[in-house]
């Protein structure tokens, strides 16, 4: 295993306090490394980062329009979701369509990321449901291929149901590799979740990106593929939510990008308008090295304008205070990678 680099640092009246290391690795959807700090085979899991892997077979078997799924909703299905009321309408909208309601989703119950909704909730004397769950909106996309399947949406977080079954086969197949090739744990909302090289990782970023990139891709799943990051890229909020890396990122990128948190320090960002894919891992797991390495990761590879960039920089760089209010350090980027020289892969492909 190959030494980490320096992603992230914490300083202290001026002096460094804390080093956040990590990996990153960027490649072609054909599987070649363009780049890569650290270790680009470290085994990374990619927890929420699958999740737009995991939505493939609902796009490519037809449930899109079998069941009138929206943009809105094909999105909210790949998102880490904060329960805001959209978040939990979108949701609500797919299990009608396939004829079920929340009491099916088996995700857990947490109240719900956005503070000012967790608040409002609990002033209304009402309790946070599974609906509020980050992980609704993929579990409703794994009740609905039940529905479509004709599989009973009992037990189906089980890691022996076919539907869990099916999604390891489909990520497995976006990371370009065997099923049996991937370890395997539990999530925190109960399912099935996929540790991978982070090279792999990369490789299904790019094929978001630029599915015709690879011609292992057939024209079905490029189709179904497309379907998809056009809706998350249209509909940014669907993909985390209000005052979220993911979704600010997004919007300040203009739709070239889908930017994906998973856990535990892991990262997915797909190059819309490059046919490339970028993943990354925090060795030590921290979520707060996450937004200032994203923000450095988008302005290193071109995605973000000086006037985007600015507009993040209240992620790049974290002001933190004591128990005073009185200002005490910063957490900021300091990624030393020389960044991408930014070719359209897809235009030099053609040419």
């Amino acid at each position: 295993m190959k030494t980490p680099a320096p992603m992230v640092k914490a300083t202290r009246g001026g002096h460094l306090e804390s080093l956040h290391r990590g990996h990153l690795a960027v490649a072609r959807p054909d599987g070649a490394l363009l780049d890569h700090l650290g270790d680009p085979d470290f085994p990374t899991f990619l927890r929420s980062a699958a999740k737009p892997f995991q939505v493939v077979p609902v796009v490519e078997e037809g449930l899109a329009s079998k069941y009138g799924f929206t943009g809105e909703e094909i999105a909210v299905m790949c998102g880490s979701l904060s329960g805001q009321d959209f978040h939990v309408r979108a949701v609500s909208s797919i299990l009608a369509k396939i004829g079920l309601d929340e009491s099916f989703l088996d995700c857990g119950i947490h109240p719900p990321s956005h503070r000012p909704t967790a608040k409002a909730l609990a002033a209304a004397g009402e309790k946070p449901r599974q609906i509020h769950n980050n992980c609704a909106g993929k579990h409703a996309a794994m009740l609905a291929l039940c529905v479509h399947r004709g599989w009973s949406p009992k037990g189906y977080v089980s890691g022996s149901h076919p539907v869990q079954q099916l999604v390891k086969r489909f990520v497995a197949e976006m990371l370009g590799m065997k099923p049996d090739d991937l370890a395997q744990g539990l999530d925190g909302c109960g399912v099935l979740v996929f540790c991978a090289p982070l090279r792999a990782v990369a490789r299904g970023y790019a094929r978001l990106s630029w599915p015709e990139g690879d011609s292992a891709i057939s024209q079905e799943r490029a189709e179904a593929i497309k379907t998809i990051t056009k809706a998350c890229a249209a509909h940014p909020e669907m993909i985390a939510g209000d005052e979220r890396i993911c979704t600010d990122a997004m919007r300040a990128a203009g739709g070239k990008i889908l930017a994906k948190t998973g856990s535990e320090g892991s990262y997915g960002i797909s190059l819309l308008d490059a046919g490339m894919g970028v993943a990354f891992k925090i060795e030590d797991g921290s979520m707060r090295a996450l937004p200032p390495a994203v923000v450095e990761v988008l302005v290193k590879c071109g995605s973000l304008t000086e006037e985007a960039a600015n507009a993040l920089e209240g992620y790049r760089r974290t002001h933190l205070k004591n128990h005073r209010g009185e200002m005490v350090g910063l957490i900021e980027p300091c990624l030393e990678w020389r960044g991408l020289e930014r070719p359209d892969l897809r235009k030099s492909e053609r040419s």
